[in-house]
């Protein structure tokens, strides 16, 4: 299908001009002599991408991309401009372009622009439609996993958000406790309401006091006025204590105190202050331990586990890797307007024969950097990190897949391969032939309806002629 161009000038010429340079390329393209003309096509019609003058008479190109962001949030926008300002460009971008080119321009830097813009539109929808599908099939509230062991955090999740009981999250450095502390609260009665995160760990004692409960002026050396608390703060939501098991021995008995009555005293203060807050905390500790060592309150530690969600560290949960990488390299090649939308087979495997110290954290941060530093379109075994790569030395590394359709023990891994296109074509035919081509079944799989596959097979050039029977 043609990309859609829209060339918005009040000079006839240069209008004239860009039509004559990029239709001959395969692209359809509209004209407009002003803005107002322009906002009219916008409405009319899907336009993948908009080339703005900046000065034109009554509505500049500023003024445009500000309006056609609003009415067209999808379409990609390069501003033109005779007049080369920094100020300008930054603002432009700024407010929704994707680039901006001087005049006069040559066609080839022309065409380079509006092929990468272009290229950056399409990344940005499949990375939509990549999250939605591993959102719904393999993810809960951005935590991606299709393993048991995720599933089994997904489903405590849906069961204890509704409540108000509190939660205690255990696991490694790293492995999302604070996404599954939002996702908590995302989907609870307090959705609304403030979601305060407070890292334990990084406080000192008098200093986490404070930050908890808040102080009157004149408490201590430098309180030169009242200060709420992270409590009062997240009155009516949820307050999030990371690192739970870090907290000083007295500042336990402040807060269990405050388990008992849901009241406390601002430090410094004498008024009592009764709140409605639900609390969620995560320690990377063994709890019981901290309590068996005495330093941890065991009273306390009852209170905050009413309920526990155990978080497995990503070792033990590889299967969930390719689904991530999928996810996070579709996210880094779209947020750093990089081509970076494949990996070859064996950096896949690294990546899953490695165990992942760091966790999730650690993956995110190893995807986006070769991402970032990936001068092509495909990520290569050579640029991943030394630690990485010597998980493959004198090991058979076999990379999990996921069953696919209702044919038990056909399997295919997705992520295994080269960009997130050919990804979709292979689930697709893979879909198909488990479940003998049978478009509505397959549809129902796949969660898409029987048009739209009609569409992506002639799109794919997926011949089922040759494939076994008839599709249903």
């Amino acid at each position: 299908m043609k990309s859609t161009i829209l060339v918005v000038d009040d000079e006839k010429n240069t209008r004239e001009g860009l039509r004559r340079g990029l239709e001959p390329l395969g692209y359809e393209v509209r004209l407009a002599a002003d803005a107002s003309e322009a906002i009219e096509t916008l409405k009319s019609g899907v336009i993948d991408l908009m080339l703005t003058d900046l000065r034109m008479p009554g509505m500049d190109g500023l003024e445009l991309i500000k309006v056609a962001q609003r009415i067209s949030p999808d379409t990609q926008i390069i501003m033109l401009t005779a007049y080369p300002d920094h100020k300008t460009a930054v603002e432009a971008m700024r407010h929704g372009a994707y680039d901006y080119l001087e005049k006069p321009y040559q066609l080839d830097v022309v065409e380079s622009r509006v092929r990468h813009a272009l290229a950056s539109a399409r990344l940005r929808a499949e990375n939509v439609m990549l999250r939605e599908r591993l959102q719904k099939n393999y993810g809960f509230e951005n935590i991606l996993g299709n393993s048991a062991a995720m599933k089994r955090v997904f489903e405590t999740v849906r069961q204890v958000a509704p409540t108000k009981a509190n939660v205690l999250i255990v696991g490694d450095s790293g492995t999302g406790k604070e996404l599954i502390a939002n996702a908590i609260h995302n989907i609870s009665p307090r959705k609304d309401k403030p979601f305060i995160a407070v890292h334990c760990a990084a406080l000192s004692k008098s200093l986490l006091e404070s930050e908890l409960f808040g102080h009157e002026k004149g408490a201590f050396t430098g309180a030169i006025a009242s200060k709420p608390g992270r409590f009062e703060r997240a009155d009516g939501g949820t307050l999030f204590l990371d690192e739970v098991g870090e907290i000083d021995l007295d500042i336990q008995v402040k807060l269990l105190r405050f388990l008992e009555e849901w009241e406390f005293e601002r430090v410094g203060g004498v008024k009592t202050i009764k709140v409605d807050v639900r609390l969620i905390t995560a320690t990377n500790r063994d709890p019981t331990k901290l309590v068996e060592a005495g330093r941890f309150r065991e009273d306390l530690y009852y209170r905050l586990n009413v309920v526990t969600i155990n978080v497995p560290p990503l070792r033990e949960r590889k299967e969930d890797i390719p689904i991530m990488v999928s996810a996070f390299l579709a996210e880094f090649s779209l947020e750093n307007k990089k081509d970076a939308t494949s990996i070859s087979p064996d950096v896949l495997e690294a990546l899953v024969a490695y165990d992942w110290p760091g966790n999730v954290r650690e993956l995110r941060n190893v995807v986006e950097s070769l991402v970032v530093l990936c001068p092509g379109d495909t990520i290569v075994f050579g640029q991943l990190p030394q630690t990485v790569k010597g998980t493959l030395r004198g090991k058979q590394v076999v990379v999990p897949g996921q069953e696919m359709g209702e044919v038990p023990g056909r399997q295919i891994v997705l992520a295994a391969g080269t960009s997130l296109r050919d990804a979709e074509k292979r689930l697709i035919q893979e879909t198909l032939r488990n479940n003998d081509n049978n478009i509505s079944k397959a549809a129902r799989i796949l969660n898409i309806s029987r048009r739209t596959l009609h569409r992506k097979l002639h799109e794919y050039n997926i011949d089922l002629s040759r494939r076994g029977p008839r599709p249903g």
